[in-house]
């Protein structure tokens, strides 16, 4: 017989002994804030008391009397109307057998969905910066947390690829080089594939364009010019643009491949923009647009709407498409394509708006069905040390690449030096970006924070570098009792209170992960796998597990260090999180 949670049996089984008792009710077990009273409590006897008129600490009492002849608690009791529960021992110690043979059981599980999540958000022509950075890692651990409970994902970069900025970056090379041949209309051989500039060349010439067309109209009107013609497939335009697509994405995987993070589709509002006419066809056939003041809309107001919620607009009355008209596209063709059950995007939170008025918008022309679920999740800003914006010493904008350079230059300082020398860099950027991801998923996704290299970076205390030291060291531990024989396999003996605090906080896990996925935020597993760590290693610190000579104390105890290590394994990886092998 499959093993189940222990929590889920205890649910199971006080319902039978509510309904025995003549209730009906949905049985809820919660953890208990009060450690000295129990470890778990039943407060549904105040719901009860409600819909049968009685006292709600009759219906406890009532409850307690049952629970108390069954052998799963060391101490039932009834307070004002609470019933309280502390788990024995013997129950204790079957659950954790019953982790041996599968972890499982302490994942959160739902009906399985086909999920499209977007996140990432980089863009053509521009280097990552470490405003990108929470887009990226809170989606993609999010991404893993959606597979881990039993979706079906596909995860998409969208990267930023098209419109004007393209037709800028066209025209200051075309000022740079202007006898490339992309720029020749009577050329008629094979345009080169190798981009003409560098990626450091790339990754300034956005930036310098654009000023010159805050400063330039005519230079502005030209750029508009490439634009359209990009968009319309020239020839040249299109070979360019190719090229320097192909330098900046692969420049991009490389700090993604950095940071873990991984894409099933490196797809862009390009992508987008081959729809946006079959859409159009679309809307205008089926009468789902009106016109104002010479542009085409979509009103997206409601009759309870609190805040001015303004019409999306599709087609300027220049003619011009926008942003929004991209954002509907990509939706449009995600629906095509992938018919998903839900579409989940993950952004700064200051483009809520945008995506009330793109979903109401995909709503109510039935570009999606009814039963498609849209989300937006906005998260908030990583700040410096200071409290404000990172910022590179000559107040620039700190970029990802330097970000991890800098967190690096920190944790090179915890390598010890019994490690290789050709692997300390590795292993140094490696606790570096356990660090970046770790200090980003601690707070809660919409809330700002503040990070701080220096003490995010350490070896104590809530950081992730703490965490892949601890995980190593019960590792090298199992390593150990590999070579002296030892295997771990039946938990015998629950020995102390701190072999208990372990347990329970095992048992914790479901429920924490339950509470991550229905919050679409991975804030509760990074405080879940601290304590659960922390409660290892005040274990850790207080017994000799090797030289322990009672030998079912000792089985017992690597039997549960094997179990913590295995967890810590899994849930590090739904942070996206890589263990090293020595630290």
């Amino acid at each position: 017989m499959r093993p189940v949670n222990l929590i889920d049996f205890l649910e199971q089984e006080l319902n039978m002994i509510i309904k025995s008792l003549g209730y009906e009710t949905e049985v809820k077990l919660i953890i208990s804030n009060r450690p000295d009273l129990g470890n778990y409590q039943y407060n549904g006897a105040f719901i009860l008391a409600k819909e049968y008129h009685k006292n709600p600490n009759t219906i406890a009492l009532e409850i307690t009397e049952k629970l108390k002849k069954t052998d799963y608690f060391n101490k039932v009791e009834a307070v004002g109307g609470f019933v309280n529960l502390t788990l024995s021992d013997e129950v204790l110690i079957k659950y954790v057998n019953d982790l041996t043979k599968d972890l499982e059981i302490n994942m959160f599980k739902t009906d399985s969905k086909k999920v499209l999540i977007d996140y990432g958000g980089a863009n053509i022509a521009k280097e990552l910066h470490v405003g990108h950075l929470r887009s990226a890692n809170i989606g993609e651990a999010l991404n893993r947390l959606f597979m881990s409970v039993g979706h079906k994902t596909i995860s998409d970069v969208h990267l930023g690829d098209w419109g004007r900025p393209m037709g800028l970056i066209i025209r200051e090379i075309k000022e740079m080089y202007p006898d490339l041949p992309y720029f020749d209309e009577n050329f008629k051989g094979e345009y080169p594939k190798e981009c003409p500039v560098t990626i450091e060349q790339l990754n300034d010439i956005y930036p310098r364009a654009s000023i010159k067309a805050k400063e330039d109209l005519k230079y502005l009107e030209e750029a508009r010019e490439i634009t359209t013609a990009l968009q319309n497939h020239h020839q040249g335009y299109y070979a360019l643009w190719r090229t320097f697509y192909e330098l900046s994405s692969n420049d991009i995987k490389k700090i993604y491949d950095k940071l873990n993070t991984r894409f099933d589709l490196w797809e862009g509002e390009s992508d987008a923009d081959k729809y946006i006419p079959e859409m159009l066809e679309y809307l205008t056939q089926n009468n789902l647009t009106q016109i104002s003041d010479g542009a085409v809309i979509i009103d997206v107001k409601e009759k309870t709407d609190k805040r001015e919620i303004p019409p999306v607009i599709l087609i300027k009355s220049d003619g011009g498409v926008l942003y929004d008209t991209t954002e509907l596209a990509t939706i449009y063709y995600r629906q095509k394509r992938f018919a998903p059950d839900m579409l989940v995007y993950l952004t700064d939170i200051r483009q809520e708006l945008h995506f009330i008025q793109a979903f109401r918008a995909a709503y109510k022309t039935k570009i999606v069905p009814e039963n498609c679920i849209l989300e937006h999740h906005g998260f908030g800003t990583m700040n410096g040390p200071d409290g404000k914006p990172f910022k590179t010493r000559d107040g620039g904008v700190l970029s990802l690449k330097g970000l991890i350079e800098l967190v690096t230059k920190e944790t090179r300082k915890l390598i010890k030096d019994n490690i290789k020398e050709e692997d300390k860099e590795a292993l140094a950027e490696n606790l570096a970006i356990a660090a970046i991801k770790y200090a980003d998923l601690l707070p809660n996704r919409a809330s700002d924070y503040v990070f701080d290299p220096v003490k995010f970076s350490d070896l104590n205390g809530k950081t992730g570098p703490y965490l892949l030291y601890s995980t190593v060291r019960m590792k090298s531990l199992l390593a150990k009792c590999a070579e002296a024989d030892i295997v771990p396999s039946v938990y015998k003996l629950l020995h102390t209170d701190e072999e208990r605090d372990i347990i329970l906080n095992l048992l914790k896990m479901k429920n924490v992960l339950e509470k991550a996925y229905v919050a679409r935020s991975l804030n509760e597993v990074a405080e879940y796998i601290y304590k659960l760590t922390n409660s290892f290693n005040s274990f850790y610190s207080t017994h000799e597990i090797l030289n322990e000579k009672n030998k079912d104390l000792r089985d017992s105890w690597i039997t549960l260090t094997k179990i913590v290590y295995d967890i810590n394994l899994k849930l590090l990886d739904i942070l996206g999180i890589t263990v090293p092998d020595k630290i």
